[in-house]
């Protein structure tokens, strides 16, 4: 089989690995997608009871949308959906429209090129990808690839608690007690009547936060801490009523109102150091000495990229974010200035090693401001360029809402303004919903 016969090989069947395989299915270009859960949208199932703050025309792409027209599915055109919903609603229908050209439990161990090594340049850019696929059941194979897009994501890689990036001492023997993910609140047995601290800062953080304060509001004996590694607080509550969109600016709102009423305890350059286990309860100990003791701890402070199957192919990547090089000063939450996010394309994406692409969240390293209009706008731009169409991989057909926050510039170490901060009196406007 030559080179060009061989498929694109996508990895990762969410939202953006489901578009991608929509738009290259639209231009007739053999693709295989690589899925390492069981069903479409793995990850999002995992949080599938929280709410996103998009609203449903920012969650479906054009070509899925396409792709799905002949089927007789009908676009849901308002509100706010959970992710079982966006599930539900679009991706496993799209899926579904997509085939056979997805394999689920097909979890990719490794990307590289035919017969040749990290080290290797002769012939390098002549031969095709091989992934390396561990299934489910069965033994391990490898695929031939012509390009490959990898669309997996960072949500297997959360962040630790510690504040130097590292778990903190004693966090991984402690592992039982903590939790990496939104909690499904529906299930209160775990948190009414108990103590629970909340490490973090984004959207994730303040959507945990909100749901235990309204536990707290209906029961006292319910106490909240949220933990915050900045010494302010300002760009935690994010844009308000500068946000374009609505639900998310309500967050940042929301989790104010409820820090004034004492239905939070705030607790500001809270850096942990130390997890121990205290009568199997969790007790963190920060690095000035402080220590809060809780009942549960829920820790939201973002995620990482997995770079251990990419080891054997020529990257370019942002030291400090871990994303592409050409897209990194613009999501970089240390300089971004208020206002939005540009969109990325094919070009902002590449790659030296020619036809490999990060898209997705996992595009975005560990900044944590990337929406899924972005990644659709990220595929729709690499496809068009494997197919040879590099006017349309170069047209930039997205322009990203105002976030109305400046990420995580300004002080660190020291209270002060921020551009972040919300005004003094705003109006909340929707209802709280978690980012993605």
């Amino acid at each position: 089989m030559g080179r060009n016969a061989l498929p694109v090989v996508v990895i990762g069947a969410g939202p953006q690995g489901l578009a991608a395989a929509a738009h290259l299915a639209e231009r007739a270009s053999p693709v295989v997608v690589l899925e390492a859960g069981d069903g479409p949208a793995a990850a999002v199932a995992d949080w599938g009871h929280v709410r996103l703050f998009s609203g449903w025309p920012e969650l479906i792409d054009a070509a899925g949308a396409r792709v799905l027209a002949p089927t007789g599915w009908t676009a849901p055109t308002t509100g706010y959906p959970t992710g079982a919903q966006w599930i539900s609603g679009y991706l496993a229908p799209l899926a579904a429209a997509l085939g056979e050209r997805i394999r689920y439990g097909a979890r990719v161990v490794g990307v590289s090129r035919l017969g040749r090594d990290l080290l290797v340049d002769a012939g390098r850019g002549e031969q095709p990808f091989t992934v390396h696929v561990q299934p489910a059941e069965g033994e391990e194979y490898r695929l031939q690839a012509r390009a490959v897009i990898d669309a997996s994501g960072t949500w297997s890689t959360p962040n630790p608690a510690g504040a130097d990036g590292l778990p903190a001492l004693g966090e991984r023997a402690a592992a039982d007690l903590l939790s990496y993910r939104i909690p499904d609140f529906r299930d209160r047995g775990g948190f009414e009547g108990k103590h629970t601290v909340v490490v973090g800062s984004g959207h994730s953080a303040i959507t945990a936060v909100l749901a235990l304060a309204r536990m707290a509001r209906r029961d006292p004996s319910t106490t909240v801490t949220w933990a915050l590694r900045r010494a302010t607080a300002g760009n935690a509550f994010g844009g308000g009523g500068a946000d374009e969109l609505p639900a998310r600016g309500a967050l940042g709102v929301t989790a104010r109102e409820f820090v004034d009423a004492g239905l939070v305890s705030l607790v500001t350059g809270f850096r942990v150091e130390r997890v121990v286990r205290e009568h199997d309860r969790p007790v963190l100990i920060a690095e000035d000495g402080r220590m809060l003791t809780a009942d549960r701890v829920v820790v939201l402070t973002g995620f990482r990229p997995d770079l251990s199957f990419l080891s054997e192919l020529r990257l370019e990547l942002d030291p400090t974010l871990q994303a592409p090089v050409r897209i990194a000063a613009e999501v970089d939450p240390n300089v971004h200035s208020c206002g939005s996010v540009a969109a990325t394309g094919a070009a902002d994406l590449a790659q030296p090693e020619p036809g490999f692409y990060l898209v997705g969240a996992k595009s975005y390293g560990r900044a944590p401001t990337f929406l899924a209009l972005t990644g659709y706008e990220q595929v729709r731009s690499v496809v068009a360029e494997l197919a040879g169409d590099h006017e349309a991989a170069r047209r930039r057909e997205l322009v990203l809402p105002d976030t109305g926050v400046c990420g995580g510039a300004g002080a660190f170490d020291a209270a002060g303004g921020s551009c972040c901060a919300l005004p003094s009196q705003v109006l909340q406007i929707g209802r709280a919903a978690a980012s993605v």
